[in-house]
């Protein structure tokens, strides 16, 4: 049975944080070291970050709020709220950016009832509350209040694709199966000034955001899906374990982010993606350049370049991840679903590959190899299926006669 993803939507706060501006602020903590703060200006420099999101206004040097919690821009000191302080806010405004993504996404496929939806999986690792955002997503959009309702937390930045995989099972089950996924994280909530190398890896790269799909695996001749969900697959690196990890502290969250990460991906990667590719024996032992599309978890740019580099991808195979990055930063769970988007929105390829096996499926959609990285050190991949409309030519109307519009020109 084919599974296909429906809509795909994204949703951002609106507060944006300019990288540059960022690092001055953290830079400056009378807190810090001499080393502390070079590490600061190292990281946020080479994070090959423009901006980034953040739920939390006054974070930035212009805010004024009257009782600061976070950040006091009279001092240009950053505050150390409380564990339940940062997640009472968390309650307020994952809320906002789960049921803003979830409307987007149900909006987005054009036809469909509200009622019809059967199934609804969140995603998030950075807050807890309950009644939890599946309640409230449930009666925000007014969905049939008997819609089976699941929450996957604290998973990490690979959750998304515990999510579709959910969300394709429950679709193979029942054919008439409406799947709602809502990964939503507010990752600014957890930042804080530090010498710890881990902590200031993570000031540098962490933002909020939230993304949602619909899938189902009905048949609908007249409303062309976005893609197909293929194949997903999990791989645990048997090293790893205390080099990621998300743990709660008296203050917020505190991550873990080693920077032997990269290390860790670049020697194990290509076991990762074996039981992946093996799935499909047209993509056995073809080179992975010649897969069209990588959706890849842009955990950090050494990440990335660690995954360029040991699979031999193209620098055009890397945009859709490193602008994501750029102007996104890594929102954790939502953040691939960025990167899929993007991938989603670039315009069908000439056809400079033929067949599967050059990454193509059978019908002419394009493939996507896809994958994020997570605590454990955890691996998750998944292969799906781009659809695309073939091209019609434009037709040949020989030279361009001035002052005629070539639509004109063609019929003429």
């Amino acid at each position: 049975m084919t599974v296909y993803l429906r809509s795909l939507e994204t949703a951002v706060p609106p507060t944006v944080l300019i990288q540059s501006e960022a690092r001055d602020v953290f830079a400056a903590q009378p807190g810090l070291s001499r080393l502390g703060s070079r590490l600061v200006s190292t990281c946020f420099d080479s994070a090959a970050i423009d901006t980034r999101y953040t739920a939390v206004g006054e974070l930035t040097t212009g805010s004024r709020a009257e009782d600061p919690q976070f950040f006091d821009p009279a001092t240009g000191r950053l505050l150390s709220p409380s564990t339940k302080i940062r997640n009472d806010i968390f309650a307020r405004e994952a809320t906002k950016l789960f049921i803003e993504a979830a409307e987007k996404a149900v909006d987005a496929w054009k036809g469909l009832d509200r009622g019809e939806i059967t199934h609804l999986v969140t995603v998030s690792c950075t807050g807890f509350f309950n009644p939890g955002p599946d309640y409230k997503i449930v009666r925000a959009l007014g969905l049939n209040p008997a819609v089976q309702r699941y929450h996957l937390g604290f998973m990490g930045c690979y959750a998304a694709f515990p999510a579709l995989r959910a969300a394709k099972s429950f679709c193979d089950a029942d054919p008439d199966a409406v799947v709602l996924v809502v990964c939503a994280e507010l990752c600014s909530l957890h930042v804080r000034t530090s010498n710890d190398p881990d902590t200031i890896m993570g000031s540098a790269l962490f933002a909020d955001g939230a993304a949602a799909a619909v899938i189902s695996a009905r048949e609908l001749p007249d409303q062309p899906a976005l893609m197909t969900l293929d194949h997903f697959e999990t791989v645990l690196t048997p090293v790893g374990e205390e080099a990621m990890a998300w743990n709660i502290g008296d203050e917020g969250f505190e991550m873990v982010l080693g920077t032997y990460v990269p290390h860790i991906i670049d020697d194990h990667i290509i076991g990762a993606l074996e039981p992946l590719l093996s799935r499909d024996a047209s993509l056995i032992g073809l080179p992975y350049r010649d897969i069209r599309h990588w959706a890849i978890h842009p955990g950090g740019r050494s990440i990335l370049d660690k995954v360029q580099s040991r699979l031999e991808l193209s620098d055009e195979q890397l945009v859709p991840a490193r602008e994501t990055l750029r102007n996104y930063g890594n929102m954790s769970s939502a953040t691939v679903l960025f990167v899929i988007r993007h991938i989603l929105d670039l315009p069908a390829a000439d056809g400079d590959f033929s067949g599967r096996a050059a990454g193509t499926g059978d019908d002419g959609g394009e493939r996507i190899c896809s994958m994020a990285f997570g605590p454990g050190l955890t691996v998750e991949t998944a292969l799906f299926t781009k659809i695309t409309t073939p091209r019609v030519p434009e037709p040949d109307v020989g030279p361009e006669r001035p002052g005629v519009p070539r639509a004109e020109q063609a019929l003429a």
